[in-house]
C-alpha cells in the first residue's frame, strides 16, 4: 500500500473540544435528551455496557432512573437473564402488572425460594384461577422457623385486605395508601388479581423524576444477544418486556451478524435491535441496511480489550464516532460510541463528534451495582472488571456451557481488580456536569446542536501533558 493513502487515525486524547462564544446562563439549562435507538429515547445519553462484571439488574435500574439505560450481559442463561429483566420492570412500576404470587397451599420454604428468586419481600397469595386471597408479607413471617408451615396458615387474608378496583388512579391508589397506612394495594377485576401498586413505587417515581421509562411507566432495559442462540434468548428477552436487543459480537461486520440483525428485525418488527460493533462507513451502511435501529461503533479503546493488541485490528475512537455517526445520521440511526471513556470530557468529546450516547464499562466497574466480585486486600476494597474476550471470561462461559471451545484461542481481552466506588449515581452525575459543561463551552444547548457547534483541535503529546493537573504528573 502507498504510504500517502495511508488515513490518520485519532482517539480522545489526541484532541480537545474548541471553546466558542456562549450565552447559556447555567449548565443546568442544557437538556441532554438524546436518541438511544430509533424508537427509544434517553434523559442522558448514558448506557452502561453488556459486560459480565458491569451488568446486571442492578446496574440497569441504577442508569434508568438516572435517565440513561443499562444493557444486561448475555453471559447467563436464558431464563437468569429474562429474570434480571423482570427485575428491572418491576423495580418501578405505577402497576405491576404481574406480581409474584405463590399458591396458599405452598410452604414457607417454598415461599422464600420464590422471593429469593424474584427479589421481592412479599407474595401475593391465589387460587389456581388467579382469585385473589391474600398477602403473605416479610413482617408475616419475620421470627418463623418452621419451614414446612402452610402459607394459608401465614398470610393476611383478603378480607383482611384493602384494594384497588382495575381502572384505580394514581391518586385514588395513593389516597388508599397513605389513609391506611398500608405498603401494598392489589388491584383486582371483581375477586380476580389484576395487577399490584406499591408505596415504594410512588416514593421512586417522585425521587427519580427524570427516570428513562415505556409507555407503561416502567424503566426501560436492553440486554444482549449472541449469535449463536440469538432467536431463542430474544424470544424470551422479549415476551419479558425488554426494550432493545443488542447484537454482541466483537465484528459486527460479520455475515453471521448481518444474518442475525435481519432475523431478528423480521420477528420482532416492534423491538429495536442496537447492531455492532463497527468503525467504518462501509458496516454502517449495511447494517442499516438490514435494519439496525442503532449503531455500536468501538473495536478494540476499551480498557479491558486487547484486540488492537493481539489482532492489530481497529480504528482510532474519534475518527471511528465522527466517521460512522456522519454516515449514521443520513439515516436517522443513532451511534452509540463504545469503549474508552476514561473521563467526562472523552464523554463531551464522544458527543461532540457525532455520538447520541456512549456506552460506559471501566468506570461503572468498581460500583456498587455492578456484578463484579467485590473482596478486600490489603486494607483496600477492590472489584473485579474483565474483558469479555479475556481469558477468565472464556474459560467461565465453557465451564458453564460444558464446552472447551474458548479455552485454547489467544484472549482479546483483559482482567483485573479496580477500586470499589460505591453508588454508582455519584458516578453518572459526574459524568453529566461534565458533559453539560463542555456542551456550555461551545454554546450548545442540546445535543443536536453540539453536533453543530462543536469544533476540535488536534494536540501534540505535549498538549496532552499540559491538560492535566501537574499535581497528577508528580
Amino acid at each position: 500500500m502507498n504510504d500517502s493513502k495511508l488515513q490518520l487515525g485519532l482517539s480522545f486524547d489526541d484532541v480537545l473540544l474548541v471553546p466558542h462564544y456562549s450565552d447559556i446562563p447555567s449548565r443546568k439549562d442544557i437538556s441532554l435528551r438524546a436518541q438511544f435507538s430509533r424508537r427509544i429515547t434517553l434523559n442522558i445519553p448514558i448506557v452502561s455496557a453488556n459486560m459480565d462484571t458491569v451488568t446486571e439488574s442492578g446496574m440497569a435500574v441504577a442508569l434508568a432512573r438516572a435517565g440513561g439505560i443499562g444493557v444486561i450481559h448475555r453471559f447467563l442463561s436464558i431464563d437468569e437473564q429474562v429474570r434480571e429483566v423482570k427485575k428491572v420492570k418491576r423495580s418501578e412500576n405505577i402497576i405491576i402488572e404481574d406480581p409474584v404470587t405463590i399458591h396458599k397451599e405452598a410452604t414457607l420454604k417454598e415461599a422464600y425460594v420464590v422471593m429469593k428468586a424474584q427479589g421481592v419481600s412479599s407474595l401475593l397469595v391465589t387460587s389456581k384461577n388467579n382469585m385473589l386471597e391474600g398477602i403473605l408479607t416479610a413482617r408475616d413471617v419475620r421470627f418463623k422457623t418452621d419451614m414446612s408451615a402452610r402459607v394459608s396458615d401465614l398470610m393476611t387474608p383478603r378480607e383482611r385486605l384493602w384494594v384497588g378496583k382495575k381502572g384505580i388512579s394514581q391518586t385514588g391508589a395513593m389516597r388508599i395508601i397513605d389513609q391506611h397506612k398500608i405498603e401494598k394495594l392489589p388491584i383486582v377485576s371483581g375477586k380476580r388479581l389484576v395487577g399490584l401498586m406499591t408505596a415504594s413505587d410512588f416514593i421512586k417515581i417522585r425521587e427519580h423524576a427524570s427516570a428513562a421509562k415505556d409507555k407503561s411507566g416502567k424503566l426501560i432495559v436492553g440486554a444482549a444477544v449472541g449469535v449463536k442462540d440469538g432467536l431463542e434468548r430474544a424470544e424470551a428477552l422479549v415476551k419479558a418486556g425488554v426494550n432493545a436487543l443488542v447484537i454482541d459480537i466483537a465484528h459486527g461486520h460479520h455475515a453471521r451478524s448481518i444474518e442475525l440483525l435481519r432475523a431478528l428485525k423480521r420477528k420482532f418488527k416492534h423491538t429495536d435491535v442496537v447492531a455492532g460493533n463497527v468503525v467504518t462507513v462501509r458496516a454502517v451502511s449495511d447494517l442499516i441496511r438490514a435494519g439496525a435501529d442503532a449503531i455500536k461503533v468501538g473495536i478494540g479503546p476499551g480498557a479491558a480489550c486487547s484486540t488492537r493488541i493481539v489482532a492489530g485490528a481497529g480504528v482510532p475512537q474519534i475518527t471511528a464516532v465522527m466517521e460512522c455517526s456522519e454516515a449514521a445520521r443520513k439515516h436517522k440511526i443513532p451511534v452509540i460510541a463504545d469503549g474508552g471513556i476514561k473521563n467526562s470530557g472523552d464523554v463531551a468529546k464522544a458527543i461532540g463528534a457525532g455520538a447520541s450516547s456512549v456506552m460506559i464499562g471501566n468506570l461503572f466497574s468498581g460500583s456498587f451495582e455492578s456484578p463484579g466480585e467485590y473482596y478486600i486486600e490489603d486494607g483496600g476494597a477492590y472489584k473485579m472488571y474483565r474483558g469479555l474476550a479475556s481469558r477468565d471470561a472464556s474459560i467461565d462461559r465453557s465451564v458453564r456451557e460444558g464446552s472447551g471451545e474458548r479455552e485454547n484461542r489467544t484472549p482479546e481481552g483483559v482482567g483485573y481488580r479496580v477500586t470499589y466506588k460505591g453508588e454508582v449515581k455519584r458516578i453518572v452525575q459526574n459524568l453529566v456536569d461534565g458533559l453539560q459543561s463542555g456542551m456550555s463551552y461551545s454554546g450548545a444547548r442540546t445535543i443536536s446542536e453540539f453536533w453543530k457547534k462543536a469544533e476540535f483541535v488536534r494536540i501534540t503529546e505535549a498538549g496532552m501533558k499540559e491538560s492535566v493537573p501537574r499535581s497528577s504528573q508528580q
